[in-house]
């Protein structure tokens, strides 16, 4: 992963676009008239080909938030997930930045001093709709600023048929594997080894997604890269036992099959469970369309946790800010129309995305929102995730820091504790706050 939370839905795929622009009707840059204002809005492309491209969400937006609000014209540039980061970059370096970005991240231009910040722009209904752990994660020093635009959680997929050939599901089993703690996981995983499985649990922890797969088993065994304070605490006793736990338990008992999980990409590992060769693993939304598409029958469940008791799953999201160009008050008018529930859940409807929003929430539940019945399961563990620190300034770079160390950790012989020591030392003298 790059500098964003997650490759959500098809956006791994994103289309290699210089950029689409769109204007809701017919508006071109700068100030049309003397009491007529032009916002400038960047926007990432989900789709994977033109028939579901972004920019046709982008433009009915923009269109309909324009009938409603005469004098104010909007003016949106879509660019593929491979480029958009740098392109605002670019244009704020430029002295250019534009009004509103739907971009991975925040805090940097947040501590830069160059967003408003949420209450400066949101009506009140608006600002109080999101879910919780979302806006918070929003917060630069307690101070919202990244206003949260789509969302998606992590679950355990499971192969049903290798499961079941392997006696690890009863063939007549009615609610399928219901696995609460790592030693069912353990247990499964051997099983199906002596079944001939190549890989009875994918371990994906090379470049690709190890701050993911990394942060749902900290989670997932009580820790996490933050402590409640949000300062951070990779290197928590709880953390280094779970890593034990892989090292020992998954990986030195050749339970995760042939690669290394330091050298296992995430789309490898989705690759491979859709040939049938992986009995389980953690995935996204991303894996329910890879793996039917491919006939296999999989459940998905609650990742298993070390003792079987709950603990917060992982919640990822890509963000909106705002950027002070003068232009508060019509920012926040389009922030508002962008947030509506239905207009909310027409975008995460298009693909397979978790809304941000309560009343988004509520309409997903509700068989309302557009989504596919099978994201429920996911939508269900979003209210209490926990997402990346973003707000912190220094996470790119420790995220990378673990990219790049963490799979040490879990081979034979490797030293999870100071591995996540090395790791902490850097990420705390980077943010020293």
């Amino acid at each position: 992963m790059n500098r964003r939370n997650l490759r959500l839905a098809a956006s791994g795929a994103a289309l290699c676009l210089t950029a689409v622009t769109l204007t809701g009707c017919g508006a071109g840059g700068g100030l049309t008239g003397d009491n007529e204002v032009t916002l400038r809005v960047v926007a990432a492309e989900y789709g994977d080909n033109p028939q579901n491209s972004s920019a046709t969400y982008w433009k009915t937006l923009a269109q309909d938030f324009e009938k409603a609000n005469p004098g104010i014209n909007v003016e949106v540039s879509v660019y593929s997930w491979s480029e958009v980061d740098a392109k605002v970059a670019d244009m704020v370096k430029a002295g250019k930045a534009p009004d509103i970005a739907q971009i991975g991240a925040y805090a940097d231009y947040a501590e830069a001093g160059k967003l408003y910040s949420a209450d400066e722009l949101l009506s009140v209904k608006t600002e109080a709709d999101f879910l919780g752990p979302l806006a918070d994660a929003g917060k630069v020093k307690r101070v919202q600023y990244g206003m949260p635009f789509v969302a998606s959680t992590r679950l355990l997929f499971y192969n049903e048929k290798l499961l079941t050939d392997a006696g690890v599901v009863a063939k007549d089993a009615k609610n399928g594997w219901q696995p609460k703690s790592w030693a069912e996981l353990e247990a499964a995983a051997k099983k199906l080894k002596g079944a001939g499985v190549p890989t009875p649990f994918a371990l994906p922890l090379g470049r690709e997604e190890a701050q993911a797969e990394t942060m749902m088993w900290m989670l997932a065994g009580g820790g996490g890269y933050t402590d409640n304070e949000e300062q951070y605490a990779i290197d928590s006793a709880e953390n280094v036992k779970a890593l034990e736990f892989l090292r020992d338990k998954m990986v030195g008992q050749g339970l995760t099959g042939p690669v290394e999980p330091g050298k296992l990409d995430r789309q490898a590992a989705f690759d491979a469970f859709t040939r049938g060769e992986v009995g389980m693993l953690n995935g996204h939304p991303t894996l329910i369309k890879q793996a039917a598409g491919k006939g296999v029958r999989f459940g998905m469940v609650t990742m298993p946790t070390a003792d079987g008791a709950e603990h917060s799953a992982m919640g990822v999201a890509d963000w909106v800010m705002a950027f002070k160009n003068g232009h508060r008050k019509e920012s926040g008018k389009f922030l508002d129309h962008l947030y509506e529930a239905k207009n909310v859940t027409a975008f995460t409807g298009m693909y397979d995305l978790l809304p941000v929003t309560t009343t988004g929430y509520r309409a997903v539940q509700s068989g309302t929102g557009g989504t596919a019945p099978q994201l429920k399961t996911f939508l269900d563990a979003l209210p209490s995730s926990r997402l990346y620190p973003v707000g912190k300034k220094s996470w790119a770079g420790v995220s990378e820091d673990i990219k790049q160390n963490i799979g040490k950790a879990v081979q034979p012989g490797g030293q999870p504790a100071k591995v996540l020591e090395e790791i902490a030392t850097s990420a705390r003298a980077a943010d020293p706050s």
